[in-house]
């Protein structure tokens, strides 16, 4: 009977975010308010302040869950990547880029993004930090994969390079968000033209 009641809490919570996710959209995440994904969920007020103080929570919440969406699909590259170091290189941070837009769109993002830099104690912004570290770690764990394959110098260190190319595609995400007309093409394209030197100075053959 837990087992059970543990599952429909689990299902009420992904209806929850779902339904936040979609009033951020469409309403905008200034203006989205509780009342509003609470009757998008099918909810009462109540029952969702049971899960989130607040929409901030909410929204960590989505960031959180797009990702582990983005760390799962990324671990084929880990396991298997091209051995191609700029192909691998792209092809993860794209897989990155592709997820980031699922749950939020840019206005979202950005105050995500602000709410990590403006309450740099705060619970949400060492989750966003926990969660920056992550994925920098899977990069790195895949360039480790390409040097045990040979394919990179064996004096490069992985964790430090994974570590600045994703904080490179970060910084670019940063600006990408703030600059609302900008696609995510361009965004994919003038990433790939920076990586290119970088991996061509680290990969050997």
């Amino acid at each position: 009977m837990s087992g059970l009641r543990e599952q429909q809490k689990q299902d009420r919570e992904s209806r929850l975010l779902h339904a936040a996710a979609h009033c951020f959209r469409s309403a905008g995440y200034g203006n989205a308010t509780i009342e509003d994904i609470a009757r998008q969920a099918g909810l009462s007020p109540g029952t969702v302040y049971n899960y989130y103080g607040h929409k901030g929570e909410m929204l960590i919440a989505l960031v959180a869950m797009e990702v582990n969406d983005v760390l799962k699909a990324g671990e084929s590259f880990v396991r298997n990547p091209s051995l191609d170091v700029l192909e691998s290189v792209d092809g993860l941070i794209g897989l990155f880029l592709e997820k980031s837009l699922i749950y939020l769109d840019k206005e979202s993002w950005r105050h995500a993004i602000a709410a990590s830099i403006e309450q740099p104690e705060a619970v949400f912004a060492s989750h966003y930090t926990d969660l920056d570290a992550r994925l920098a770690d899977q990069i790195s764990r895949m360039l480790m994969t390409l040097q045990r394959l040979e394919r990179i110098h064996p004096k490069i260190d992985p964790q430090v390079f994974g570590r600045m190319l994703f904080n490179n595609m970060n910084n670019q995400f940063i600006e990408f968000v703030k600059d609302t007309p900008r696609e995510l093409e361009q965004l994919r394209a003038d990433l790939r033209y920076q990586h290119t030197a970088l991996c061509r100075l680290i990969e050997i053959g």
